[in-house]
């Protein structure tokens, strides 16, 4: 396989390999999009991405990293998602959202602000967790979740699929990364529950694996579901790629199509061996020893790099965030590189580099501001 080749994953066709990952823009009021992510994501799907992720989508209020995070935990919030699905759609790219919960990660403030915890006098919230241990000295400590608190949790995902159907989303991700609430149940590292919650791989996955079969029964059937893990904390005695493996295994007979696979975040001091496709191992194994379908992701920057991901089997989709952050349209551009035709935007194809459509003969204006006047109206 190969960059540009289609991918059918149940009854969505992707037209190429290449996903746009969730990526917070702490822009959101209330939880509401707005015309920031309207352009942010719509100009990804002008580039040429297969699949789009919104950033990460808070189920509930206390489920936000910051107080400006996405939101999709009221129904208020479905309009304006379902005009960026639209046009996403519009464009030949496939809408997909990212359902979130932090945990102990969130009330605090966005990343270029000063500060710590965000206290609830500055409209921060009291976080969540499976254990009552902060992520570091300057977080909250949380409060561990109660089963009552647990059953929240999973009607919340629940509503927010529902949610996300009706704004038009084809693909949904579970985010069980990066330390926020779902990754920290899985890891021994803030996981220290003596329930049904804790201890035991079995029990560590039970939270995840009962909001993926209680999100797999209201999505459609014909519509793919995926899950972001952290393949390792990169910490001795937390979550590793083994388990990892074992919850791939799980996952995928409960309905689950595709294993994105990043690491860390679980805690602050992780010594993480960062480089171009570090991850990418992770992907390649879970693949090969399960046989679901995974996704590669991390400091994957140019053409060959990604296709020879591709071509080697170590994934089945290239997911790029930063890359993206730096050229929206880098499909079509890394299509040039490597030689594969692809559909322009028609509005584009006077800079396509394999199409050059001709002009008719000009007849110039005979003064010098009729000509400024006619120049501007041919770019």
């Amino acid at each position: 396989m190969n960059l540009f080749d289609e991918l059918q994953i149940r009854d969505v066709l992707l037209r190429n390999r290449i996903v746009v990952s969730p990526m917070c823009q702490y822009s959101s009021t209330d939880g509401f999009a707005n015309d920031w992510h309207l352009v942010h994501l719509g100009s990804r799907a002008v580039g040429g991405a297969a699949l789009i992720f919104t950033e990460a989508c808070a189920v509930s209020p206390e489920g936000r990293i910051s107080p400006q995070d996405l939101g999709i935990w009221k129904d208020d919030h479905i309009a304006f998602l379902s005009r960026i699905t639209q046009f996403l759609l519009g464009q030949g790219t496939v809408p997909g959202v990212q359902l979130a919960h932090a945990g102990r990660k969130g009330s605090t403030p966005r990343p270029w602000e000063q500060g710590g915890f965000l206290p609830e006098s500055q409209g921060g919230w009291k976080p969540v967790a499976p254990s009552p241990i902060p992520f570091s000295d300057t977080y909250a400590q949380p409060v561990a979740l109660d089963a009552a608190g647990i059953q929240k949790v999973i009607k919340d995902f629940t509503a927010a699929a529902t949610r996300a159907l009706e704004a038009g989303f084809k693909v949904i991700e579970i985010h069980s990364a990066h330390g926020y609430l779902l990754h920290e149940f899985l890891s021994p590292l803030a996981n220290q529950r003596t329930d049904s919650y804790g201890g035991t791989l079995e029990n560590r996955t039970r939270l995840l694996r009962e909001v993926v079969t209680a999100v797999r029964r209201v999505w459609p059937s014909g519509y793919p579901l995926f899950v972001r893990i952290s393949s390792t904390d990169w910490v001795p005695g937390g979550w590793d790629l083994e388990q990892s493996v074992a919850l791939a295994e799980l996952l995928g007979p409960l309905g689950v199509d595709l294993i994105d696979c990043s690491s860390g975040g679980m805690v602050p001091n992780a010594q993480i061996p960062v480089g171009p496709g570090y991850q990418v191992p992770f992907a390649a194994e879970i693949r090969e020893r399960t046989g679901i379908m995974t996704g590669a992701v991390g400091m994957i920057t140019n053409a060959s790099q990604a296709d020879a991901i591709l071509s080697g089997d170590k994934a089945d989709v290239v997911i790029l965030a930063r890359e993206f952050l730096r050229q929206p349209y880098w499909p079509l551009a890394v299509a040039r590189d490597l030689g594969f035709p692809v559909s322009w935007p028609v509005q584009y194809l006077r800079a396509a580099p394999d199409r050059t459509p001709p002009r008719e003969p000009i007849n110039l204006p005979a003064n010098p501001s009729a000509q400024a006047e006619h120049d501007e109206t041919q770019e």
